[in-house]
């Protein structure tokens, strides 16, 4: 499958899911406690008012929770029924479609923070570097990265879900070779969590959160 192949690929599947995903994550995160904590963590190192793009942004529930924090952020996505939601539920933070492997809205250094909420698990592996040289690109110096994804080697493949027939893989990966890809990208890593799946969510998976910094 080509680059573009998977971009649109991934874009269908959401544009078809959106209403339902919304539905079903609705709040799910602000309400886990270990995803709380890392996203506040993550706020309280960025600081208040700092500008932060969050990546793969979905229906934005994530993006709102981090404005609550005190950020300044935005949300960029394929999808643009997942945008339509994002906006509508979030009228006062600003959204945009575009792919994050080219962040052509972003100058170099222009952000204090990158999140990429269970986002990257779309990326093929051999575009990590790429995608993390471009994560690295837009932070200043001293910025930070949240990373988080699924612990694991083999992909999950969903298929037809909520009825809608569309398919879709989902890259799980292990945290040391994310951290050396970061790394590789100039990053510092800083935090290295991972927490076992939560059977009530419905979590197949051990779940790993990432957060990194270019270095000052």
């Amino acid at each position: 499958m080509t680059h573009a192949d998977h971009l649109t690929a991934t874009r269908a599947f959401y544009d078809a899911i959106a209403d339902d995903y919304a539905d079903h994550f609705r709040d799910a995160h602000a309400a886990d406690p270990m995803d709380r904590a890392v996203l506040t963590v993550y706020a309280e190192l960025v600081g208040t008012g700092g500008r932060v793009a969050d990546l793969g942004c979905g229906p934005g529930g994530i993006t709102g929770l981090l404005a609550s924090l005190g950020l300044s952020v935005s949300g960029l996505d394929l999808s643009e029924s997942m945008l339509a939601i994002a906006r509508r539920e979030n009228p006062g933070i600003r959204f945009e479609r575009g792919s994050m492997l080219k962040l052509e809205g972003h100058a170099d250094g222009s952000l204090d923070g990158v999140v990429s909420w269970y986002s990257s698990i779309h990326t093929p592996v051999d575009e990590l570097p790429a995608l993390f040289a471009e994560f690295h690109r837009v932070l200043t110096p001293g910025g930070h990265l949240l990373l988080a994804f699924q612990v694991g080697d083999e992909p999950r493949h969903l298929d037809r879900p909520w009825g809608h027939p569309v398919a879709l893989d989902f890259q799980r990966r292990r945290p040391e070779r994310m951290a050396e890809l970061l790394a590789a990208a100039g990053f510092d890593v800083r935090v290295r969590t991972v927490r076992e799946p939560e059977p009530d969510r419905d979590e197949s998976a051990p779940q790993a959160y990432l957060i990194a910094r270019r270095p000052a």
